[in-house]
């Protein structure tokens, strides 16, 4: 690694702008962002991918592979990322700090605690949470409806049992009885205001605006009604400064706020993106899982509230991924290569619907090792019948020397393209069910769409109180274009289930949950965890990149 202060200096940061955290990390204080002034602004790149397998298809490795590659064409990247959960670190995944020779340093560090920004939400989530509890304590006099308290509790570990739980047992000393939960910290609503505030004073605006219940009149309590949002601002106060970190060849990177796209919107802060497009000549932006998620969530969500549009789309694809969504009963023992022809239904599926954004878009072969040439063929000719282009990507095993053809492909159409043509699926000013049918029908393949009767009523008594204009943010499993994670494939004129829908007035969007899905994840049998230990030198071994 590079001292930090030599990636900073690629990018003609003045030492003033950073706080060290150590020798290869550096907070960036906001004031780069306003008063830093640039001649031209740079061009915005999304990465996103098809529908991925259970271990993720490469958006990460790629994007910081595709940022190494423009670098070696002597171009000015910067690859915008999110902060790791420890969530799927100690789960089901792993770390998501790239891997092999595209990855982002200190994978360790960035992976764990890295600069605390993690820590930071999580303390001024429930510092929010320990509020309400005491206003209750201490005679209730904003006459909170002990049934209708939505904040629930946080913390960044996947634990199923917290759920659902009943605080304030044992007596009068220890609260007021009720029942609450916990989310994972990436689905925390002060995630989501840290990742789309603009600045301290748009943060200090979006976390009065939380709502926290209603009173006994059914009329909104907010977080400012507590008067603690000083308090969180100053728990907050570093960890709204994003984070300089670096490649493995050196390539400068931003990695802030950590939502993911299954639950929340999916992608790093807003800050990181606008100060990363006023210092580079790309911007390499990764969205989270499918584009039915992190994609739809930027362009709906994300997009038109920080006004930042991509130049073009990268769409990853992988012979593995393709081939698990063309396994079909009918054919049980088909070939792998027979199975990943049916499988590129999947892939259209995702092209088709980047389309509709109008926003050019690259496909980026992720290879593996264990790909054969025939099934890379395939999805090259399918690319070609496509009108579409691709390159085949190997940054994994060759960094940025992998994705050199990605990288040129990617600059070219970059280039040529009008940012200014992206547009959202839907106009604020439709209806919140009107929001979740077009999503649903034009982005996942549905045919209709259920509203169980109290997501019906929620989604009412939001337009009601003024909330209708809101941009959705659809809770949805990231292993189907479905909300059931078996229905592989493409599939089409299905019924999606609204089960349920909340408000999140301060980030400024209404989370819609479809089927069964669930804010708190929860560990698997033979979780990651089981595998990581620290050796007689204090070194971290185990850790899955």
């Amino acid at each position: 690694m590079f001292p930090i202060k030599q990636i900073a200096e690629k990018l003609n940061i003045p030492n003033e702008y950073l706080i060290y955290y150590g020798q290869h990390m550096a907070k960036l204080k906001l004031e780069l962002l306003s008063e830093w002034k640039s001649p031209k602004q740079a061009k915005f790149i999304m990465v996103t991918a098809m529908t991925p397998t259970s271990h993720g298809e490469g958006k990460t490795v790629v994007s910081i592979g595709l940022a190494q590659a423009i670098e070696r064409h002597g171009k000015r990247p910067i690859v915008t990322l999110r902060e790791p959960s420890l969530g799927p670190v100690f789960g089901l995944k792993g770390g998501a700090t790239g891997g092999g020779k595209s990855q982002v340093l200190p994978a360790e560090r960035i992976n764990l605690h890295f600069t605390g920004d993690f820590h930071a939400i999580t303390t001024a989530h429930n510092l929010l949470a320990a509020a309400i509890d005491s206003h209750l304590h201490h005679g209730n006099e904003l006459r909170f409806d002990v049934d209708n308290i939505f904040w629930p509790r946080t913390m960044d570990m996947n634990d199923r049992a917290l759920r659902h739980i009943i605080v304030g047992l044992g007596g009068k000393t220890n609260g007021v009885p009720r029942e609450t939960g916990f989310v994972i910290t990436a689905a925390s609503e002060v995630m989501a205001i840290m990742g789309l505030a603009n600045s301290r004073e748009d943060l200090r605006r979006k976390l009065d605006d939380i709502l926290l219940g209603y009173n006994l009149d059914g009329q909104m309590i907010r977080a400012r009604d507590l008067g603690v949002t000083g308090a969180l601002m100053v728990l907050l106060n570093e960890a709204i400064m994003p984070n300089l970190a670096q490649t493995t060849e050196g390539t400068p990177a931003f990695v802030h706020t950590g939502p993911f796209a299954n639950i929340a919107h999916g992608t790093s802060s807003v800050i990181s993106q606008k100060m990363a497009m006023k210092l580079a000549d790309y911007v390499i932006n990764e969205s989270g899982f499918g584009a039915d998620l992190g994609a739809e969530k930027y362009f709906d969500l994300v997009m038109p509230k920080s006004g930042l549009k991509p130049a073009a789309a990268v769409l990853i694809a992988t012979a593995r991924a393709l081939a698990a969504h063309g396994v079909s009963a009918d054919f049980p023992n088909d070939s792998a290569l027979n199975n990943l022809r049916r499988g590129l239904a999947n892939l259209q599926t995702h092209l088709n619907n980047l389309r509709k954004y109008k926003v050019p878009v690259v496909v980026a072969i992720n290879r593996f090792t264990t790909d054969t040439d025939e099934e890379i063929a395939a999805i090259r000719e399918f690319c070609r019948e496509a009108n579409v282009e691709s390159a085949i990507v190997e940054v994994y095993t060759k960094g940025g020397e992998g994705a050199m053809d990605l990288a040129a492909k990617v600059m070219a159409v970059a280039d040529a393209s009008d940012a200014e043509q992206v547009t959202p699926l839907y106009p604020l000013e439709l209806g919140l069910e009107e929001k979740v049918e077009r999503v649903a029908k034009e982005i996942y393949g549905a045919g209709t769409v259920y509203f169980d009767s109290e997501a019906r009523k929620k989604l009412r008594k939001f337009t009601t109180l003024g909330f209708g204009q809101l941009p959705v943010c659809i809770a949805k499993t990231p292993s189907s274009l479905s909300d059931n994670p078996k229905v592989l494939g493409a599939p089409r004129g299905w019924t999606m289930t609204v089960t349920d829908a909340h408000l999140s007035a301060g980030a400024g969007f209404v989370v819609v949950v479809a089927g069964s899905m669930m804010l708190m994840p929860g560990l698997p049998k033979v979780p990651q965890a089981a595998k990581l230990d620290v050796d007689d030198r204090g070194e971290i071994i185990g850790m899955n990149y």
